[in-house]
């Protein structure tokens, strides 16, 4: 279970400008369309637009939303 809590966190699809919430090993987004933004799975969208902006993973920070996960067959 250690490894899967490891991957919980914040990640930004850099295609779409879409974040998840990822805090159970139902689903993991896959790379290289997913990078992780931050392991602090309660940042606000303010703040996670901020770490996107400075880490420069997405051209227009401010237009970053919330997405969903898929659901699984």
């Amino acid at each position: 279970m250690l490894e899967h809590v490891e991957k919980f966190g914040i990640y930004l699809n850099i295609e779409s400008g879409q974040v998840v919430r990822i805090t159970s090993p139902y689903w993991f987004p896959p790379e290289p369309d997913w990078v992780i933004v931050t392991r602090e799975v309660n940042a606000t969208l303010i703040d996670i637009r901020d770490s996107i902006k400075s880490k420069k993973l997405f051209a227009k920070p401010e237009s970053v939303v919330w997405g969903r996960i898929p659901l699984k067959d």
